[in-house]
């Protein structure tokens, strides 16, 4: 649950970015659309620096080297820090070709570079917050981040109020106080960890090796993401070909879609911390005890979201547009979308398994050979003129990809590696 809230005030912070910035008018608000894809992009690659360090660092709790869980989150701030500092230099340097890049208008693209440029400051903490994140959820501790995840989004709103109407930055106003909102988390987190490790005499100073070890840790994970991520633009990128009323429709749905990950990811990060700390302590029948509990979390909630997809539609799909063609396509979609909400379910628990297990190799190979089985689907869709309602039964086909390769991994031993380090 506490990881279930703090994952749900990232978007929180975004819809009131977008309420704050929407006020200002249309051309800063869809800078804010372009500037926040680009920056979402760069900082959702480096997820690694979580995933990866909450499976290092709770192998290391099984084992009982809390001394040595800590230092390996030390290496991984440093290596966050590292990540963010080039990022930024290369999102401030290329900012203007970057939103080149969507083909805005003059007015849009000045306002989404001024806006890109300011959050680049930011990004070291963001990726600071994202290791630091990553650490605690090894230790089993969720709660912190949750209650600073809540206190940095009110900061949030409270900065970009007063930045932009207050001090009448404009949009540079939402950037600067979201980059503060971020860069005040993150150091929070970092001074938790920082007073960890202290404690159990865990050294603070860079060690290469260590950074190292974590940066090679995050490749396997890195090409898993961008298989993600590359299936939700193919995605997106064929609704859009099929019509205004097709992407309007499938917007929203995608926007409830990714509300219900929320809370199947929330049980993937259960599953990461508790996995790797049961392996680390060589408890293979443990092990396969917590990912059978977590399988079924994972498919009772995809049920339960699932029903309440379909059942709810009526009820919530007026909220979202008065169009009657884009309410009935809306409706047809989240009939597709609400009957694999189960396959979801489990296909999140076991990808939170095997990141928890060490397993970035097979999960980064399983995602290439999703993607590649999933794209002739979706092209398909365009090419022979089916609907909406067809793009997202290839998109619950790859769905399904990505559950059999998953469950074939879970059914076998090679993941089960004990000990420390993997």
């Amino acid at each position: 649950m506490p990881a279930f809230f703090a994952l749900v005030s990232e978007p929180l912070m975004l819809l009131a970015d977008s309420a704050i910035v929407g006020h200002l008018g249309t051309p800063q608000l869809a800078a804010l659309g372009v500037a926040g894809t680009i920056l979402q992009t760069l900082v959702g690659i480096c997820v690694f620096l979580a995933y990866g360090t909450t499976s290092a660092v709770a192998r290391r709790i099984g084992a009982g080297d809390h001394k040595g869980a800590l230092a390996q989150g030390i290496d991984g701030l440093w290596l966050a820090l590292l990540l963010g500092v080039v990022l930024a230099l290369l999102g401030l340097a290329l900012a203007p070709q970057a939103i080149g890049a969507f083909d805005p208008s003059p007015q849009v693209a000045g306002y989404a570079v001024t806006y890109l440029r300011i959050s680049c400051l930011g990004i070291p903490s963001m990726l600071l917050l994202l290791a630091a994140t990553g650490v605690l959820r090894g230790l089993q501790d969720t709660k912190t981040p949750m209650v600073v995840a809540i206190t940095a989004n009110l900061a949030n709103i409270g900065l970009n109020v007063l930045l932009v109407y207050g001090v009448h930055l404009n949009i540079a106003g939402s950037a600067l106080g979201t980059a503060l909102a971020q860069t005040g988390a993150g150091i929070a987190l970092v001074i938790v960890v920082v007073r960890g490790a202290r404690r159990d005499g865990a050294k603070l100073r860079p060690d290469r090796p260590g950074i190292l070890a974590s940066a090679q840790m995050g490749v396997p994970l890195i090409v898993r993401t961008l298989t993600l991520r590359a299936a939700i633009v193919l995605l997106t990128f064929v609704a859009t070909a099929l019509g205004t009323t097709s992407v309007a429709a499938h917007q929203v749905a995608f926007t409830l879609w990714s509300f219900l990950a929320l809370a199947l990811d929330a049980i993937a990060i259960a599953a990461q911390a508790l996995t790797g700390r049961a392996l680390g302590a060589g408890d293979v029948a443990g092990t396969r005890a917590i990912t059978r509990r977590m399988m079924w979390w994972g498919l009772f909630s995809g049920v339960l979201g699932g029903l309440a997809l379909w059942g709810l539609r009526g009820v919530y799909v007026p909220w979202f547009t008065s169009d009657p063609d884009v309410r009935r396509t809306l409706a047809a979609v989240l009939i597709v979308a609400a009957l694999w909400q189960p396959v979801n379910g489990v296909v999140f628990v076991l990808d939170g398994v095997l990141i928890g297990a060490g397993d970035g190799r097979y999960l980064a190979m399983a995602g290439v050979v999703a993607l590649m089985l999933y794209v002739p689907l979706a092209l398909a869709v365009l090419w022979l003129g089916g609907g909406i309602v067809a793009l997202w039964w290839a998109f619950g086909g790859y769905m399904l990809l990505r559950f059999l390769t998953l469950t074939t991994r879970e059914r076998r031993d090679g993941w089960l590696v004990t000990g420390a380090t993997r």
